[in-house]
């Protein structure tokens, strides 16, 4: 495997987000494009990181003119630094409130398991293996 860092991590995400593995409430509601990537995939971004670095899994409700719009998904890794690789998604005045830590889902528990084993094994590809 070869060694990489968060800037890797980072741009190994971007490469791998796509309209097939963005959620699909959100493809249905805004769709999913190259000028906004990260759209649609803070849960499984944030699964990802957390097999990666541990840490805890925060959520949050995302509101828009004082209506939630869903959740948002970001980690808090073990030093207590809170790492959102997807926030930039939020262009439209949307405002995360109500932050929470949940529990990780186990295996195909996951609510999107097979976006997020696709995601896992594209972000692996570019770069060039991931930790079992």
């Amino acid at each position: 495997m070869t060694p990489w860092n968060l800037l890797d991590l980072d741009r190994a995400l971007r490469a791998s987000w796509a309209a097939d593995t963005c959620s699909p409430d959100d493809l249905a509601g805004a769709g999913w494009g190259p000028d906004n990537p990260a759209w649609g995939h803070c849960d499984i971004t944030a699964l990802l990181v957390n097999d990666l670095f541990g840490g805890e899994l925060v959520v949050g409700e995302v509101h828009r003119d004082g209506e939630q719009q869903g959740f948002h998904w970001w980690n808090r890794l073990p030093s207590g630094v809170e790492l959102d690789l997807t926030l930039e998604q939020f262009r439209d005045g949307q405002r995360v409130t109500g932050a929470r830590t949940v529990e990780r889902p186990v295996g195909p528990t996951v609510r999107r398991w097979e976006e997020y084993l696709l995601l896992r094994e594209r972000v692996g590809a570019q770069l060039g293996g991931l930790p079992e």
